[in-house]
């Protein structure tokens, strides 16, 4: 016995309607990346926005990611101590960076390398 025309077109509407539910769906990445990417090639490229306001917007997006409940992506924290460091805050640096020894154990060793450059008066 096969099932009736309206069987057959209920349960195709209903397979459409589960695909299409499940295709609308934004992905969820990881971490929030916040402009991270750019801020890095500025900095590495020494153009665009200024050290301060290359600071302003990484605290911005530590804000917004914050308020999002989200993660910072590895790096974020350490590159913003760097950004601290060059502009004379140290125990701005210093606080990032232990945030990111703690979020990050595998940066631990990068870290302490960062940290013991600035005690040494390096870059």
């Amino acid at each position: 016995m096969q099932p009736s025309p309206l069987i057959r077109r209920s349960a195709a509407l209903c397979l459409a309607a589960l695909i299409g539910g499940c295709a609308s769906q934004t992905p969820q990445t990881l971490y929030r990346w916040n402009g991270y990417e750019t801020q890095v090639y500025r900095y590495l490229r020494s153009e665009g926005a200024s050290r301060d306001e290359q600071i302003a917007a990484l605290e911005r997006g530590m804000i917004e990611s914050a308020a999002r409940d989200a993660a910072l992506p590895p790096g974020y924290l350490a590159h913003l101590g760097l950004l601290y460091l060059d502009t004379g805050r140290t125990d701005d640096a210093l606080q990032v960076w232990e945030q990111e020894k703690t979020a990050f154990p595998e940066s631990a060793q990068y870290i302490d390398h960062l940290i013991g450059n600035m005690h040494k008066g390096g870059s």
